[in-house]
């Protein structure tokens, strides 16, 4: 199915955002796009939406299983205004939203839905999940110049570290529940990245409600919303790993003649399976067994 505008979408989808979850996919280069929808499809998303420029190709089988919808996020409404306007018109509604060449993974991914996940994480009371984007790059840059390559995939075992969050109302004083997180390529590479993008937490996956909006630095203006678990014990944290900061680096004229090889003494090949991010301690399976 497919839409001509985001506004098309609102007016005439309506009735595609009755259930959730809705995954919602902003495509800003031609750059593994039917990997990464075929990847969400297969967790089990009830809606996939990939916002995408109109002269962009779809494989045929993925084209018949998403909900297209003609947006070059690069030049009309940003990410954070399409996913506002989707909270405002799917209250209740369990949504997700990431960028091509990136791919959810939560704890036992490869055996239980999406769907499953947001019911548990609502019975828990909770209405948003913390997700860390973690790289992933391609090992051998001469084969693979934007540094994407799903068969040579690598992360970082190691790197990664919290700061306290804080509180510009309340004299910087630490937000409650609320860390900010760091790790990956953005710390190793820090130079190359301005300081408000260095952050890897992400509010990927939330339930919409009224009112609700998605800010610049993938946060939301429910502070509730921004926490990495509830008061009373540790809960479900996801990842999305993705290869966007190094293809970013790898295609910047600003950054690429600097880096010959991403990979350093703490490089791993991606597995492609939610153990081996549970067992680097790269996302939380709370208590979900």
């Amino acid at each position: 199915m497919r839409h001509s505008s985001l506004n098309a979408f609102l007016t005439n989808g309506a009735a595609l955002l009755a259930k959730g979850p809705v995954a919602l996919i902003f495509i800003e280069d031609e750059i593994e796009v039917d990997s990464t929808l075929r990847h969400h499809l297969d967790l089990g998303f009830r809606q996939v939406v990939v916002l995408m420029p109109p002269a962009f190709p779809l494989a045929a089988d993925v084209a018949r299983k998403v909900i297209r919808v003609d947006h070059d996020v690069k030049r009309a409404a940003g990410f954070t205004e399409v996913v506002n306007r989707v909270i405002a018109a799917a209250p209740g509604i369990w949504l997700y939203y990431c960028f091509n060449a990136e791919y959810l993974f939560f704890p036992f991914c490869e055996s239980r839905t999406v769907g499953e996940l947001a019911t548990f994480h609502g019975e828990e009371r909770r209405e948003a999940m913390l997700t860390y984007v973690i790289d992933i790059y391609a090992g051998d840059l001469d084969r693979h110049e934007n540094a994407v390559a799903l068969e040579d995939a690598n992360l970082d075992k190691s790197g990664y570290y919290a700061l306290a969050r804080n509180d510009p109302d309340n004299h910087n004083h630490p937000k409650e529940r609320q860390l900010d997180f760091y790790g990956g390529l953005r710390w190793r590479y820090e130079e190359h990245i301005p300081p408000e993008r260095r952050k890897i937490d992400r509010i990927s996956l939330f339930r919409a409600k009224p009112g609700l909006t998605l800010r610049e630095n993938h946060t939301f203006s429910d502070e509730e919303y921004n926490t990495y678990a509830c008061p009373w014990h540790n809960n479900l944290t996801a990842a999305v790993v993705s290869f966007r900061t190094a293809k970013a680096l790898k295609t910047n004229p600003g950054s690429t003649f600097d880096i010959h090889d991403f990979r350093w003494h703490n490089s791993a090949p991606f597995e492609w399976h939610s153990r081996q991010l549970l067992d680097l301690g790269l996302m939380e399976p709370g208590q979900w067994f």
